[in-house]
Parts: C-alpha cells; structure tokens; sequence
C-alpha cells in the first residue's frame, strides 16, 4: 500500500490523541536562540554600528562559505533583518560574485512561508548586499545533532519542506542543495529553506548550462555529497526530482539521526548513493510507522522515474 506524507501525519494525530504513540519527548528550539556560531568570531571589515544604505549593522551572527550574515536593524522601517555579504576574500572573485547575485535573483522570485523571504538586494562598497528576513531558531542540523526527531515533528517539517519544493519547482528553480544545514527551524515549529546560491532556473536550460560552466570549477560538482540524487553525481542533467531525493536523505535523518549512505571518503560515499540500498528507516528507530519506509523508499529510488515526480505527491496522492 502507498502512503503520502500527510496521510502519515494523520496517523500520527491519531495515535497521540490515542494516548500516545512515540514515547521520545520532541525537541525544544530554545526561545530567543538565533544563528549564531562558531565563526562568530571570523574576521570582517563590516563592525557593529556600520551604516549599509539604511541598515545600521548589530552584530555578525555567522559566515560560511558563501557569504557572512549580520544582524541589522532597517532604520527606515525599524525593524531587525539579516545582511548578506561575500566573505571579504571573495569579495573580488567574480564567479563567487555572480553565484550570490544568483542566490538573490532564484530566492526573491519565491514568495512562500517555508522558504526565507528577500526583502531586496541593495550595494555595499561596489559588493551586492542580500537583505532578508531575520530568523531566530535553530538549523535542522543543529537539531538533528541532539538525536532523531519525532516522526510526527519529522513529517510536518518534511510536509513544509516538499511544498516549499513545489512552489520553487513550479517558478522552474531547482534548488540543488537541501540538507540539514540549509534548513532553519524558526521557533514556531516552521521550516525556512535557506541558501539557494547553488540553485539552477530550469526553463533556461542553454543559458544556465552555459553560466553553469563558467561558476563551476572543473570537476567540481554542484551540492553536498551526502545529500546528492545519483543524476547529480553522475554530473547529468537534473530538474525538480533530484531535490525530491535530497529531501528523502533529509527526511531519513531526522527520523533516525543518521544519513541512508554512507561512505569513508567522498568516492565511496558517491558509489553508495548511486548503487547501495539503503535500510528502512524503520529498521534503524523502530519507533518510526511503518509508512514512512514506503515514502522514504519512493523518494530515495535511484531511477527518478520511479521516484516521485513532483512535491506535491509526497504530500498528497
């Protein structure tokens, strides 16, 4: 028998209201908790007070490779938002550059609750400067490090995430990099997709594969290993159905706190994700329904033709 995600979610309801069916108490977002991190404390020439066009810059919540986030408040509009900025060693980098101009153009064309909203793109010492909206949370992978969610928690957010999916997909933008790291929980239990730097515009496919080639180093491939489709290792052509394999490795992890492949280095890691069958999620938490293995299954199927062919069907058939 097929199940849908929402279906799953109703099963779930009911077995709560029955008296319980998971016996794992949810995961907190600890209230006021923001994106602050590691590299907190990385090296900037954007300080506290700094005026950027109307923003006046509060304190750097974090950096990663594409970019440094601050907290700042719209002294037009009083209100807190996040700058964006390239990493001052790739200011002048022009395909770095053109891959964050990128980011803004896919995630502001996205007017979606799941996805996280741009408020516009404004320059900064001759540097594009991405504004959106301020999250307080925590990341998926910051939750998933404190152990399996519950499978009614993991549901909901995967139902989140598969529409916000849809919404991308159907606009022709594929997002290319879902994972943990990439999707925030805000503290109303609501998912946020992150990070659409690696994004590609399906309906564009001769202009995009040319302005693929000139942001992508030779032989890289686009996206994190772990979380890849086989069509994306293998370096093919890819649409919305490689994102939908993603999610199912995303999906996996949450309901059991470990990744369906695995692999000792990136080699081996790519030949599982393109030939190993993973075990049910069911087979690892056994406190997980048994109809999450089928989605999970579906979804993680190496031939995207067997796969599902759109957001919309993992939620509902």
């Amino acid at each position: 028998m097929n199940f849908c995600l929402a279906e799953v979610q109703s099963l779930l309801i009911s077995h709560e209201k029955a008296g319980g069916f998971l016996e794992r108490p949810a995961i907190e977002v600890a209230a006021g908790a923001s994106i602050h991190s590691s590299a907190k404390n990385a090296k900037s020439s954007t300080s506290t007070g700094q005026i950027i066009s109307h923003y006046r810059v509060i304190s750097q919540l974090g950096s990663g490779g594409m970019g440094v986030v601050y907290e700042a408040e719209d002294i037009r509009l009083g209100r807190r938002v996040a700058l964006k900025l390239l990493p001052e060693k790739m200011a002048g980098d022009e395909r770095t550059l053109q891959r964050f101009e990128r980011e803004a153009r896919a995630a502001s064309s996205l007017n979606h609750p799941s996805i996280c909203t741009i408020y516009e793109v404004e320059e900064h010492e001759d540097q594009p400067v991405i504004v959106m909206e301020l999250l307080e949370g925590a990341s998926l992978k910051e939750r998933i490090r404190q152990g399996p969610l519950r499978a009614d928690d993991a549901v909901k957010f995967g139902m989140q995430i598969a529409d916000a999916l849809e919404a991308a997909h159907m606009k022709g933008i594929v997002h290319r990099d879902i994972k943990p790291a990439n999707l925030f929980v805000v503290g109303d239990g609501r998912i946020k997709i992150l990070d659409f730097g690696l994004a590609k515009t399906i309906s564009r496919q001769q202009e995009d594969a040319a302005e693929e080639e000139s942001l992508t180093m030779e032989g890289v491939i686009p996206g994190t290993t772990g979380y890849m489709s086989p069509e994306q290792v293998r370096g093919e052509e890819i649409d919305g159905r490689s994102d939908l394999f993603s999610l199912g490795v995303v999906l996996y992890e949450m309901s059991t706190g470990k990744r369906p492949f695995e692999g000792k280095n990136r080699v081996l890691l790519m030949n599982a994700i393109l030939n190993a069958k993973a075990p049910s999620p069911g087979s690892v938490n056994a406190a997980l329904p048994r109809e999450l293995d089928g989605i999970v299954g579906k979804a993680l199927e190496k031939d995207r033709v067997k796969r599902y062919q759109r957001a919309a069907e993992m939620i509902a058939t």
